[in-house]
């Protein structure tokens, strides 16, 4: 069992270096991934990932971070000029289409279930409307992108932070199970700039999650979260952590090793090691260990690599004066 209050008071960290630690480790985790992405977990046993290498799956440069951290810094550009739903959606619309904030100008590793919910917006439906929202669009690809909204939303009413959190995660993935899935990662975020440590964040998280969600469409939902809310979730076993595009294991997979690790490294190396959606899982992990350990906390070598770096933290810089003017 780690002792989270030594960990705490080897480094005070203040609010800049948490917003800054959680999107600058968002990218990072995403980018150590990427090259390794459906990667089976019985070779990267064998050969595991300790730094940020390139090619791979995807044949991009070391340091190449995918659509998990492009959306996350469109809603970033976004957000700094405040809370607008359609701006967030049409900054996705000039992803997909133009290259608007990717590594290269191309975007590459789009989902299905964002593909088609983009297509819908080009095609003139409100943000509000593109989400698909079948059981089988589940995916993590509204997860991956939610950590600025809990920035923004912090000093809101539980009301209104869950409000912002869905209609975000919705623009793509519109299903309840999605929705809970953001409002739980939105909560342990909020906890972590609130000072808590890992644990009694996760379990702060549950208390607001049982309580906001105990009415329909959301109740019967609940059910699948029943694990990560467990006593010894904590404890399980690497093999039962599953590392695939499903949004509760990816939301799983990436609370496990943030738990189950006492730095930011070895939580986003634990994670991207899982194999299979790695650069997603690396991501969400990435984005709760940089918030809780602080940019600092980022191994240099990394930060190195890491594609348009300079460019992240000039953007995330005027992302937190825009929330602390």
């Amino acid at each position: 069992m780690l002792n989270w209050s030594i960990i705490s008071e080897m480094k005070k960290v203040d609010v800049r270096e948490r917003i800054l630690g959680g999107i600058l480790g968002l990218s990072v985790g995403d980018a150590l991934g990427v090259p390794i992405e459906f990667a089976y977990r019985e070779e990267l046993k064998e050969d595991p990932v300790s730094e940020m290498i390139g090619y791979g799956y995807h044949n991009q440069p070391p340091g190449t971070w995918s659509d998990d951290t492009s959306l996350t810094l469109c809603t970033v550009e976004s957000l700094c000029n405040g809370y607008d739903l359609e701006d967030i959606a049409n900054r996705f619309l000039r992803w997909f289409k133009e290259g608007y904030m990717t590594p290269y100008g191309v975007a590459f590793d789009v989902g299905k279930t964002t593909r088609v919910a983009i297509s819908r917006l080009k095609h003139g439906f409100s943000p509000k409307e593109s989400g698909l929202t079948d059981e089988l669009s589940n995916g993590n690809g509204g997860l991956m992108r939610i950590l600025p909204v809990a920035f923004f939303v912090q000093n809101m009413n539980i009301a209104e932070q869950m409000r912002i959190t869905h209609e975000v995660t919705a623009i793509t993935h519109a299903h309840p199970r999605s929705l809970i899935a953001s409002g739980i990662y939105v909560q342990i975020i909020i906890g972590i700039m609130e000072n808590l440590d890992p644990e009694t964040a996760l379990l702060r998280a549950k208390k607001i999650a049982m309580d906001f969600y105990r009415d329909e469409p959301f109740a019967r939902e609940l059910k699948h979260f029943d694990r990560l809310f467990s006593e010894n979730f904590m404890n399980l076993p690497e093999q039962e952590i599953f590392s695939d595009g499903y949004v509760v294991h990816t939301l799983e997979a990436s609370i496990w090793c943030f738990l189950n690790s006492g730095s930011f490294e070895e939580a986003c190396l634990r994670a991207i090691n899982l194999g299979d959606d790695a650069d997603t899982t690396g991501a969400v992990t990435g984005g709760l260990a940089g918030t809780y350990y602080g940019v600092k906390a980022i191994p240099e070598r990394f930060l190195r690599k890491l594609a348009k770096a300079e460019e992240i933290f000039g953007l995330v810089e005027k992302f937190f004066e825009s929330l602390y003017k």
